[in-house]
């Protein structure tokens, strides 16, 4: 926007007054260092001579004066070189799309692997050919995190040495001396995101990227104190505790797809607050506004307070009822009769959405709610027709009310 302003006033002004050609120094002044950053040492010669020329025919036509000639040859000259800005910049950013890979083997558009907790998957990344000196650098690209980057490994060819969080689960596949790929053993839930494979030799750097995608399920959880009671850091801890981590825009958004309709708003991991609506409705937003992921934005993660969401993914125990009724307090005595503990609210999500868990009678869980799994709806397990986690609330643990889910 600046240099088509530029632009309009040396044509349109070039001619007029000593003042105007000083409003152009002026506003040029803002970047001091264009000129020096932009081109190298030929071309700025070609500039200084193609304004020289343009200022010797005006002199000829027009009969200017030297503060004539000082200011317009000023004039000029920034017109030069902002065309030059134009035409390198065009320049530079065609050649940064259409750069192809020397080294490294491009890999598929929208490239995305899917795993589950606790399984193995293998990041690809392969070497079409091999500089003669280079190493194969691997990082998991974290956007909501500032500082360093996060090394998981570097290898030379011949060893590896890991890194961080990831390192001491991480190794080359190497099933062939062109093969760089990356095996991550016993998945975890934030071990979802964006990896880098970067071939390093000093000279051309390249890399590739390659989207790890844990399959799970999102779901909300509200405070036993009622509605909008955690902070950031308390939602987060709450989603730990019930097996889960906080989740992305991502994992909420996928999980809008596939059915998630809820009106309270939650915390995310990227520090926003949002709640995704399938069925516009007045005690929601409104019924003009249109179904998507409505958003409160950023929000203060000390002070302000609301429900969360969490993600979780595959367990490697199993979910099962045992009836009742029972108190709170006899329901985690029948579990441990069976060598069993109470079952979290992530593991029983998980169980509904990854084993299609149907049980039509509610529960006790650890955290004092009372749930049940529908994978098939009707008419006499709650009546809604999506399936789901159905909800009692937190009741009164005296009272022998439910049967128990538990987890072993």
């Amino acid at each position: 926007m600046f240099h088509c302003y530029l632009a309009y006033l040396v044509i349109t002004r070039m001619f007029r007054p000593f003042e105007t050609n000083i409003l152009l120094l002026f506003l040029y002044a803002v970047n001091p260092t264009h000129l020096l950053l932009t081109y190298s040492g030929w071309e700025i010669v070609y500039v200084i001579f193609l304004t020289i020329y343009s200022c010797y025919i005006f002199i000829n036509c027009r009969g200017w004066t030297m503060i004539n000639f000082i200011m317009n040859f000023a004039a000029i000259f920034l017109l030069i070189t902002s065309c030059f800005t134009w035409a390198t910049a065009i320049y530079i950013t065609e050649n940064a799309v259409h750069k192809k890979l020397k080294y490294l083997i491009e890999p598929p558009v929208y490239a995305e692997l899917i795993g589950r907790r606790g399984e193995n998957t293998t990041l690809p990344c392969m070497l079409r050919a091999k500089p003669s000196h280079y190493k194969v650098k691997w990082t998991k690209v974290e956007q909501r995190k500032e500082g360093t980057e996060n090394i998981v490994m570097i290898s030379n060819g011949h060893a590896f040495k890991p890194y961080g969080r990831l390192g001491p689960r991480a190794s080359l596949r190497k099933a062939h001396t062109m093969d760089a790929s990356l095996q991550l053993s016993h998945l975890e839930l934030d071990d979802d995101g964006r990896y880098r494979c970067e071939l390093i030799n000093g000279v051309e750097d390249e890399s590739v990227d390659i989207t790890l995608r844990i399959e799970g399920v999102v779901f909300p959880y509200q405070s036993r104190n009622g509605r909008y009671k955690f902070t950031f850091n308390e939602a987060k801890e709450t989603c730990a505790e019930q097996d889960g981590m906080l989740a992305t825009f991502k994992q909420l958004y996928r999980a809008w797809t596939e059915g998630l309709d809820w009106c309270n708003a939650g915390w995310l991991i990227d520090g926003t607050v949002q709640y995704p609506i399938l069925h516009p409705r007045d005690s929601c937003g409104g019924e003009e506004l249109l179904p998507g992921i409505r958003s409160y934005g950023p929000k203060d993660k000390i002070k302000d307070r609301f429900d969360v969401f969490c993600f979780t993914s595959l367990t490697s125990g199993s979910v099962f009822y045992i009836g009742g009724p029972f108190s709170f307090r006899e329901a985690v005595q029948a579990c441990k009769r069976k060598g069993a503990d109470l079952a979290l609210v992530g593991q029983l999500y998980s169980a509904w959405y990854f084993h299609k868990y149907d049980q039509c009678d509610g529960g006790w869980l650890k955290d004092g709610s009372a749930r049940y799994p529908i994978a098939t709806p009707r008419e006499r397990c709650g009546g809604l027709p999506e399936s789901g986690v159905r909800s009692f609330g937190f009741p009164d643990k005296t009272r022998r009310l439910y049967g128990a889910y538990c987890y072993r």
